[in-house]
């Protein structure tokens, strides 16, 4: 979930600002070369911020249930070796049942 604290160093990078919770009322602006934004401004920067991480979730639980690369590369060179490089290898079965399993969205 994406924070207020992600959200102002999105909208103003590099600013000087302390946050007490993690409500708008708990933001002190310090920073006096940029303008505080306004709450509007930041829940509008947390959903588009969210979205973003949302349209690519996929893709970190991808990552995580790949085999390591070494694996794979195993996988890739026993196929090569059994003349078997095709939808019926353990290296294209492995790696489609990931993508099957965690689609784009």
């Amino acid at each position: 979930m994406i924070t207020i604290v992600e959200a102002l160093q999105s909208l103003r990078p590099n600013a000087n600002w302390s946050l007490i919770g993690d409500t708008y009322d708990g933001l002190d602006w310090i920073d006096e070369s940029q303008t505080k934004p306004t709450e509007e401004e930041i829940n509008t920067e947390i959903v588009r911020l969210q979205a973003i991480e949302d349209s690519i979730q996929y893709q970190k639980d991808r990552k995580e249930q790949y085999p390591d690369i070494g694996d794979q590369l195993d996988m890739l060179w026993h196929a090569i070796d059994l003349g078997t490089l095709d939808q019926t290898s353990d290296f294209y079965i492995t790696l489609k049942e990931v993508k099957d399993n965690n689609p784009k969205p």
